[in-house]
């Protein structure tokens, strides 16, 4: 039984102990794959009415497109482009939904500067894709461990990246919960969007604020996505919400994956060789497990047979390589700089500017190596503000790092070169015997360092005679 035809899903919503109306809305469609969580806000139930037009519209836009994922869903990384393609889709679909609700809000006075919030997962196959606007979340649990891996649209958020202001002064800002980004208030919204792929016993929770609000740290979610009943997991949750004030509506809905078959498993093992392989390097080991997911995404794996060259020495590249398993010769011409074993990297400053290979790369031995392309490590950079911070900051520290490296190089390389060829003191021609090597060595040393003698002085700035000639 293949990964797909093993999801689970479970859902519930409340309005909460405070809330009359509850403007939260939901949907799941299994046949699709897909679920999305919406938070409402505006007067006079308004939020309500957002959060349906924006379920319902995303519904009725990734429907029509059900063909194309299914293609996808058989074809994976195989078909071109395809990716990019459903991430087009669903921030597509999003912003029709925006501009949708921004129209309803013009016709109705009442309903003016209504919003929503939106998080959307649509599996696809092996690969998860997320569309993300506001401040509900999603949250993913994959071998014990819990990460967020969207990111709140708030100011406290905000503030935060910034890193202005202490947590104790940001917790004093009054308005530190308002959210920055929403589905309809203006005519139309940025939308973040991921992809991953998706393993044997993933477990997704999304969650809105009126249920991760009450959340201090999301180890706390742990027990109750790692049992076995989805449904009772999920009413649990909402009753957490609501033992602790229940002061908005609460809604969650969990998506689990089951064992998958031999392929998946595989796929796991590769997914996490890789994640630690990456984690591991200079250039992303201080990235966070959201940031670090960001990464992975985009990165690719190939397979290189021995003598295979991974580069050409004057081709002009646009791909990172690390070694992930098996060994990597560093040429110049015929000439092996160096090796590269598992969990190093060559190739980096392709991903900055398209400049010609200075040298080759060719596999030692039956070798995998995973590559980042530059427009997709640009993509980071254009769209991942704090994380093209970081990585820039670790770039130039791995470029300091071969810049010292390489003028230690030089210095060595400048000192052989100036060495004293004492290779005629090693053999005596009148004894035609070889001298003990140390004796050499040590008559060479001294050689350098002795000062001239007083009557030596003379002849060695050249007074005791006429210039020597050539």
């Amino acid at each position: 039984m293949g990964l797909a035809e093993t999801i689970s899903f479970h859902a519930s919503t409340d309005v909460g102990r405070q809330r009359e109306h509850n403007e939260d809305n939901f949907l799941i469609d299994k046949k699709l794959h897909f679920a999305v969580v919406c938070d409402g806000m505006g007067g006079h139930a308004a939020g309500e009415v957002a959060s349906a037009i924006a379920v319902r519209m995303l519904h009725q836009e990734i429907r029509k497109r059900a063909p194309f994922l299914a293609e996808y869903a058989k074809k994976g990384n195989s078909m071109r482009g395809g990716a990019r393609e459903i991430h087009a889709i669903l921030a597509s679909a999003v912003r029709l939904a925006c501009h949708k609700i921004h129209e309803e809000g013009k016709i109705d006075a009442e309903r003016r500067g209504m919003g929503t919030t939106l998080s959307a997962l649509l599996m696809v196959g092996s690969h998860g894709f997320v569309a993300h606007v506001g401040d509900s979340r999603i949250y993913l649990l994959r071998s014990g461990r819990i990460q967020q891996i969207t990111e709140d649209h708030t100011v406290y958020n905000e503030l935060v990246k910034r890193g202005r202001l202490t947590l104790e002064q940001i917790e004093k800002v009054a308005q530190k919960n308002a959210i920055t980004r929403a589905v309809g208030v203006y005519e139309t919204v940025e939308v973040d969007t991921l992809t991953l792929e998706v393993l044997p016993g993933d477990v997704f929770l999304l969650a809105s604020d009126g249920l991760h609000g009450y959340i201090n740290h999301d180890v706390e979610l742990e027990p109750y996505l790692d049992g076995d009943d989805g449904d009772a997991a999920v009413r649990e949750l909402v009753e957490l919400a609501n033992r602790k004030g229940g002061k908005d509506n609460i809604t969650c809905v969990m998506v689990r994956l089951g064992a998958g078959d031999a392929r998946d498993e595989r796929r796991a093992r590769r997914v996490e060789q890789k994640r630690e392989v990456l984690a591991n390097m200079p250039l992303f080991q201080k990235l966070g497990e959201r940031e670090l997911l960001r990464v992975i995404q985009v990165a690719e794996v190939h397979e290189f047979a021995a003598g295979d060259y991974v580069m050409k020495q004057g081709d002009r590249g646009d791909q990172l390589f690390i070694v992930l398993e098996g060994s990597v010769q560093i040429m110049h011409g015929e000439q092996i700089l160096s090796e590269v074993s598992p969990g190093e990297h060559f190739g980096e400053m392709a991903l900055i500017r398209a400049a010609p290979r200075s040298a080759s790369a060719r596999a030692a031995e039956t070798s995998e190596l995973i590559s980042l392309r530059r427009s997709d490590f640009f993509d980071i950079l254009r769209t991942e503000q704090e994380l093209a911070v970081r990585l820039l900051w670790q770039f130039l520290g791995v470029l300091a790092d071969r810049l010292d490296q390489t003028s230690r190089d030089l210095s060595t390389a400048k000192e052989e070169l100036m060495a004293e060829d004492v290779s005629g003191d090693v053999y005596d021609e009148d004894t035609a015997t070889a001298l003990p090597a140390a004796l050499v060595i040590a008559d060479a040393a001294s050689a350098r360092v002795r000062a001239p003698e007083p009557a030596e002085q003379g002849e060695a700035l050249g007074d005791g005679g006429p210039p020597a000639t050539s």
